[in-house]
């Protein structure tokens, strides 16, 4: 029989992750984040291939890797994305769960519909890690097949359980894989691995009205079907 108190603590800690765009300077050790990353790594994988590689920034290393994106989200804009991860046309109801958080996060940060500028800025926020300490870039092997991302996404959710049973916060974000030459150019990550995402680590700024956002989830009736019971 599970111990109930463990129980809670992961249920505790699953409910509690969400993703935050604004974070505190408060450094994270590295040793911590190591730790991190042997939890996570305990993820189940296919024959167990653990097809994850990630490469973890701090300090100028991550100022640097910001800095060139921004360039090109100011300038020339995205490289393009390898991957489909969101469809190329939308239907609800995935369009509408979208459109709902776009716009309660504009609404707490005071960003009116029509204003593309400060809508720009705050997507640039990404590719700053959203001021965290630590940022992560995740990478696969090209041979590997779709069914990796799979095990890929387990990896990533037991990482961010795992920080919020440390007191950390994260946010995964997709938005990496939009500048993946310029990703691969300035960490030099060789061309047979694809830019999956990235990710932000640190601890939440209390105070930033964006980390006021709490998302929706649909009820289990609704995604679910049981049978037999």
């Amino acid at each position: 029989m599970s111990d109930p108190l463990t129980a809670s603590h992961v249920a505790h800690a699953i409910r509690s992750r969400r993703s935050v765009r604004r974070f505190l300077p408060t450094p994270v050790p590295k040793k911590m984040v190591e730790d991190l990353l042997e939890l996570a790594a305990r993820a189940p994988s296919g024959t167990n291939v653990q097809p994850w590689k990630v490469y973890v920034l701090a300090g100028k290393e991550k100022d640097r890797l910001s800095a060139a994106i921004l360039d090109k989200h100011n300038t020339t804009g995205m490289d393009g994305r390898e991957f489909d991860y969101y469809p190329t046309e939308w239907a609800d109801p995935w369009l509408s769960r979208r459109r709902k958080i776009g716009f309660d996060l504009y609404g707490l940060l005071g960003i009116g519909k029509t204003d593309k500028e400060r809508m720009k800025e705050q997507t640039g926020r990404n590719y700053q890690f959203f001021d965290a300490p630590v940022g992560m870039i995740f990478t696969m092997d090209r041979q590997l097949g779709r069914g990796m991302f799979i095990d890929y996404g387990m990896f990533m959710a037991n990482l961010m359980t795992a920080a919020r049973a440390r007191g950390l916060d994260t946010c995964p974000q997709a938005a990496f894989a939009d500048y993946h030459q310029t990703i691969r150019e300035v960490l030099g990550i060789p061309e047979n691995e694809l830019v999956v995402c990235g990710m932000s680590l640190g601890y939440a700024d209390p105070n930033a009205p964006e980390n006021r956002l709490v998302t929706e989830r649909e009820p289990v009736a609704n995604f679910s079907d049981f049978r037999g019971f």
